[in-house]
């Protein structure tokens, strides 16, 4: 089915200098129109296919006027000019009428695209600080599907190389999963963030699995907020997601995905600085004075921590001997009266040492 306004639009298209604009601008009003564009290409192949094949008495009326200043002379030179060379006159004049709408419907998409990601985008922003009035935010959301009386995760994913593009896309797979309405995702302040209908499983790994898909493995994390109700919850569950990012950065966690509820010990360690300060240089701070300072041995007992206090698979991790393993833990315990063995300390050792990750002590 034709679109007489395109169709008319190419008749008319102006000679010279003024083709291009006036193609471009018809591209442009296809974009707007929504007509795809395998459909745009067909309806400028076929409009000039329609004036090539026209009787010479009323095609030359319909004809795209491009086609009209190439064939004119046609009838005129017919016996001087060789078709091969009226047949390439014509090509290149579709071409360049083609190129330039294209190019207009390009551009046009474009800029759609780009005034609706800065929407979405202000969208999000306002929705994640509450700073917009309430209901033209509730008014706002309803274009997206949120109800923002109900409870949603926050996922923030944190990865060099995130580009509009790859955000679009993780977009569309994750509404396709899941459904339009359930996931909202975007770019805010270089990271990628996505807004999640509370209770949907598996959301999570199937965001890991398109960022492995879009960057690789490696350069990227996940972690996901806590599911929470109401606009406050929003704002609450995204701090949750970054504060675990970072928390993750500082510690050296390098796992794929991270759920703030499995970290939450760290937040309370930092709630209180002065306290958790006072711990890390109480309880650590004589390792300073051993010979080649401290780190030696707050890496020691973390690699113990993380292998629940095996000291084989220490050794191995650290490519240390179990004797310089056991070595170390003794030069630990007579500097700090603290041992890892006795289950009494081994709890304050360790928060010391946590402490001391998150602090970047010493």
């Amino acid at each position: 089915m034709s679109e007489p306004w395109l169709a008319d639009g190419l008749a008319a298209l102006p000679p010279g200098g003024d083709r291009h604009r006036a193609a471009a601008a018809l591209g442009a009003r296809a974009a707007d129109a929504g007509l795809p564009l395998p459909r745009l290409v067909d309806e400028v192949l076929a409009s000039y296919w329609r004036a090539a094949n026209a009787p010479a008495t009323t095609g030359a009326a319909n004809a795209p006027a491009t086609t009209r200043a190439a064939n004119a002379p046609a009838t005129a030179r017919a016996e001087d000019t060789p078709a091969t060379t009226r047949q390439e006159d014509t090509l290149a004049t579709i071409r360049a009428v083609m190129a330039a709408v294209l190019d207009g419907y390009t551009h046009q998409n474009r800029a759609e695209l780009s005034r609706y990601d800065d929407a979405r985008t202000t969208f999000v922003n306002d929705l994640l600080t509450g700073r917009a009035d309430p209901g033209g935010l509730a008014e706002r959301a309803g274009r997206y599907g949120i109800r923002l009386s109900a409870t949603h995760v926050v996922l923030v994913a944190r990865a060099t190389g995130l580009t509009t593009e790859i955000t679009h896309r993780i977009d569309a797979a994750l509404a396709g999963r899941f459904g339009e309405g359930n996931t909202l995702t975007t770019l805010r302040g270089g990271d990628l963030v996505c807004i999640s209908a509370g209770g949907l499983r598996g959301i999570a790994a199937e965001l890991a699995h398109l960022l492995l898909g879009a960057l690789g493995g490696g350069g990227w994390q996940v972690a996901a907020g806590r599911a929470h109700p109401g606009l406050p919850g929003l704002a609450r569950s995204l701090d949750e997601a970054r504060s675990t990012l970072d928390h993750a950065a500082k510690l050296g966690f390098t796992a794929p995905v991270l759920q703030a509820a499995d970290l939450l010990v760290f937040p309370v360690l930092l709630r209180d600085r002065d306290a958790i300060t006072d711990l890390v240089t109480t309880v650590l701070g004589p390792l300073v004075t051993a010979r080649g300072g401290a780190r030696p041995y707050l890496d020691t007992l973390t690699v113990l921590f993380d292998n629940q206090g095996n000291h084989a698979a220490t050794a191995r991790q650290m490519h240390l001997s179990v004797r310089a393993v056991t070595y170390r833990l003794d030069r630990i315990h007579a500097l700090t009266g603290y041992h890892p063995g006795e289950p009494t300390q081994r709890f304050t050792l360790q928060a010391a040492v946590l402490g001391a990750r998150l602090l970047g002590w010493p």
